[in-house]
């Protein structure tokens, strides 16, 4: 899938001499591919700062994928008890 968007950028780079919007496409495209395309490569930080898994990728284990969903709880616990009105706000809504 990289090399498939890597080429898609070059080939934008080589038209883009006729026609420089192109030129912003493959910036762009290759904007979203480095932010979001690459995966395992660590690019999205984790607020716990423990050196895991991207958010989007397979846990390493069901150990992990527990770690995180009881982590997940725990701070959704904890804002629902720091912001009860949003909560409620929230519940109104149905969501």
């Amino acid at each position: 899938m990289g090399t498939l968007i890597i080429s898609a950028i070059v080939v934008l780079i080589i038209m883009g001499f006729k026609n420089s919007v192109l030129w912003l496409v493959a910036a762009g495209l290759l904007f979203v591919y480095f932010r979001y395309g690459r995966t395992g490569s660590g690019t999205a930080t984790s607020s716990s700062g423990g050196g895991g898994p991207a958010a989007g990728s397979a846990p390493a284990s069901y150990r992990a994928y527990r770690q995180r969903r009881d982590q997940q709880a725990r701070w959704e616990r904890r804002y629902r008890r720091e912001h009860p009105v949003e909560t409620r706000r929230q519940d109104r809504r149905g969501q």
